[in-house]
């Protein structure tokens, strides 16, 4: 795909990146100096704190509108089932932050059913949520936020807040894109489980994070390191590095099928600025089991 001067590839695999000599060693060198218990455990405590203060900083500036959802995953545009065409749908992004995801569908979903001559692109109903309230009003704030159309809502997903504000088995997807690496390894499996219980028999999880030896987890320097392929950032956020089968196994022990689940090897080549950046996310659609 080529963007301007860019041209950007995108390798789907599900095997891991073989590390060079020089990376092992900067893996290696990163557990010379482990962050301390005690300030791990404080960044568990701070988390929402420290995500609000990214937010206070950054306001809307700081990610692009992911319009590249609907190329990755076509069942936000489309309508699996023509008797089912009129009957509103129900999405709930995770983690929406300022609503770079959801705005972008909210557009697309107001020019498909203003053009006649298209067939109307399924309808969503929109619930968004996220763990910094200040985030949240961010959405609230945004031209584009209207109730008929969409709830948003602050909550932390790992507890049973979320349960408050929608009805269990009433969705009919959820995205979690960029999110589940920001919450600590030890609660992945409540968030899994809360997503089971708000979809549909056969509802959509559609997945998308940090993949294992993605270019950013080798940048970390010794100090940063919490645990194996967790790491804080400079601002005190946290990120986590996923491999695949660990988020097979994740899904598939809560009750979930694996429709895809693969590394995406992304490269990004700008000759004319001299830029070659390589990236490793993960990628997988993840569905409710039926019986």
């Amino acid at each position: 795909m080529e963007t301007g001067d860019q041209l950007i590839a995108d390798v789907f695999t599900t095997r891991a990146k073989e590390l060079t000599a020089e990376e092992k060693q900067k893996l290696e060198e990163q557990n010379k100096r482990l962050v301390p218990e005690f300030k791990a455990n404080k960044l568990e405590v701070d988390a929402q704190r420290h995500w609000d203060i990214f937010y206070k900083r950054n306001e809307t500036r700081f990610f692009k509108d992911r319009h590249w959802t609907t190329r990755e995953f076509q069942e936000l545009l489309d309508q699996s089932d023509s008797r089912e065409a009129e009957k509103r749908r129900t999405l709930l992004e995770v983690g929406c932050g300022v609503g770079n995801l959801v705005f972008p569908l909210l557009e697309e979903q107001s020019r498909e059913e203003g053009n006649e001559e298209c067939v109307p692109c399924g309808k969503f109903y929109f619930y968004a949520c996220d763990f910094s309230p200040r985030a949240v009003d961010f959405v609230r704030a945004n031209p584009l936020y209207d109730p008929s159309n969409i709830t948003a809502f602050q909550c932390d997903i790992t507890t049973q807040q979320v349960h408050e504000h929608i009805p269990a088995g009433s969705l009919d997807v959820c995205t979690m894109i960029f999110v589940l690496s920001a919450i600590h390894p030890h609660k992945f499996e409540a968030v899994v489980q809360n997503l089971w219980r708000l979809l549909k028999p056969g509802g959509l999880v559609l997945f998308r994070d940090y993949g294992l030896y993605d270019m950013a987890q080798l940048r970390f320097k010794p100090g940063n390191k919490i645990a194996d392929n967790l790491y804080v950032r400079q601002d005190g956020t946290r990120s986590y590095y996923f491999a695949e089968q660990e988020v097979a196994q994740l899904f598939t022990q809560s009750g979930f099928e694996v429709l895809t689940n693969a590394y995406v090897h992304r490269r990004t080549l700008n000759i004319k600025e001299g830029v070659d950046v390589p990236r490793i996310f993960l990628q997988g659609k993840f569905r409710k089991k039926t019986v």
